[in-house]
């Protein structure tokens, strides 16, 4: 089942890494605002966790928000995800934990 948001738009880019041509990896971004890019929906399937695909999605997201001139990218993180997001050069924005759905999130950012 493919679940989608109001995010999921015309300006969305994704990223998705293959297993041959089976997709993996995946994640998503859009505009924040002028200067700020969004990633999310970070997702790894169960059977290839461990290898730094979700990483490499990330860098590969990074370098395209670059490209498009972004100065700078926040990603509303889910508390056990933090440590992934800090290994990437990700820090906290500061504000208060919030709900995503169900899950208890908190914003970071990291400036390109």
């Amino acid at each position: 089942m493919s679940r989608f948001s109001e995010h999921d738009c015309d300006g969305t880019k994704y990223i998705v890494l293959l297993d041959d041509e089976y997709p993996v990896a995946t994640c998503r971004f859009y505009e924040f605002d002028a200067d700020t890019a969004t990633i999310g929906r970070v997702v790894v399937l169960p059977e290839y966790r461990g290898q730094k695909l979700g990483a490499m999605a990330v860098r590969e997201a990074e370098k395209w928000i670059a490209e498009c001139g972004y100065k700078q990218i926040v990603i509303d993180s889910r508390i056990k995800a933090v440590g992934f997001y800090e290994k990437l050069g990700y820090k906290s924005a500061g504000e208060k934990t919030h709900q995503s759905g169900v899950f208890e999130c908190t914003r970071m950012k990291k400036s390109l």
